[in-house]
């Protein structure tokens, strides 16, 4: 006589840790899908931040026809600081800062507080092993990864990742959850640092790094070859200062440490940019400009 798995009917109550770009899109795709959201941030100031952020991106989607009112959506969400407010979600997305401890922390202490036994506690990380943040928790088969891309209510793509100790029942309500409720599509990747999308993307953009490193060919050219050359929507350079170099280089450096592969060292111009505080638009200078 074995006993029954808890089931999650379906998804009401929706986590977010972090209100960053991804952690607000996140908790915006969310809200428009008819979704309680609590959002948590380290402080009230990145709060009420994030919570900018998201009022803005549901007033575009509105003024776009995208949704048929952006305070409808927004008060849908609440964004707190206080890790408690989680305790009864069903699903919880951690969308912080991409560090491996800070992370494991981080879902240690989901596992404390969430009280719902068969939530589903996922990362949105982009390179760290699931294996890892789920072997902090008492419950590895309810971690898995669901890594969406940015800007996340455009793109229609999410990663579905399971560790090896990811039920198979935890991975089915987390398709039904991003396929039925959030309208997205999904793969299926094993759990390998990059997953599919950034294990080939990354060493593209680290290429043209280097060629400018090397005085190749310019910023400005490279992208513009892709773009008008490979019908690619954007240059890689570009693509990087979208992405934020900081985490570019942080995704280079956990698919560098788990494969030790040359295509996947970060170049030093791009620790150099890094540390200079070049990250791309979030920061109004990276490869290119931004007023």
């Amino acid at each position: 006589m074995t006993s029954a798995t808890p089931q999650l009917i379906d998804v009401a109550r929706v986590g977010v840790v972090g209100c960053g770009l991804m952690g607000a899109g996140i908790a915006e795709v969310s809200a428009c899908a008819g979704l309680d959201v609590v959002v948590v941030e380290s402080t009230a100031e990145a709060a009420n931040a994030g919570l900018d952020r998201m009022g803005a991106a549901l007033v575009r989607a509105e003024a776009k026809g995208r949704i048929a009112s952006a305070a409808e959506a927004l008060a849908r969400v609440q964004v707190v600081v206080d890790l408690d407010a989680l305790h009864d979600r069903e699903v919880v997305v951690e969308a912080i800062a991409e560090d491996e401890t800070a992370k494991t922390i981080l879902f240690r202490r989901l596992d404390d507080l969430v009280t719902e036994p068969a939530a589903i506690l996922a990362s949105n990380t982009s390179s760290i092993p699931i294996m890892k943040l789920g072997v902090a928790t008492r419950r590895p088969e309810n971690v898995m990864g669901i890594h969406f891309f940015n800007p996340v209510p455009v793109l229609g793509l999410v990663e579905l990742v399971p560790s090896l100790l990811t039920s198979p029942e935890t991975t089915s309500r987390a398709r039904t959850f991003v396929e039925t409720r959030l309208g997205k599509q999904t793969i299926d990747c094993q759990d390998r640092a990059g997953f599919v999308v950034n294990a080939m993307l990354v060493p593209f953009i680290l290429s043209a790094i280097r060629m400018v490193e090397s005085g190749f060919a310019t910023a400005e050219d490279i992208d513009r070859g892709l773009v008008l050359g490979a019908a690619h929507p954007m240059g890689p350079l570009a693509l990087a200062d979208l992405i934020g170099l900081d985490t570019t280089k942080a995704v280079a450096e956990s698919l560098y440490e788990e494969f030790k592969e040359p295509l996947y060292a970060a170049p030093p111009l791009l620790a150099r940019m890094v540390d200079a505080g070049l990250l791309g638009r979030k920061a109004g200078r990276g490869f290119h400009g931004y007023s």
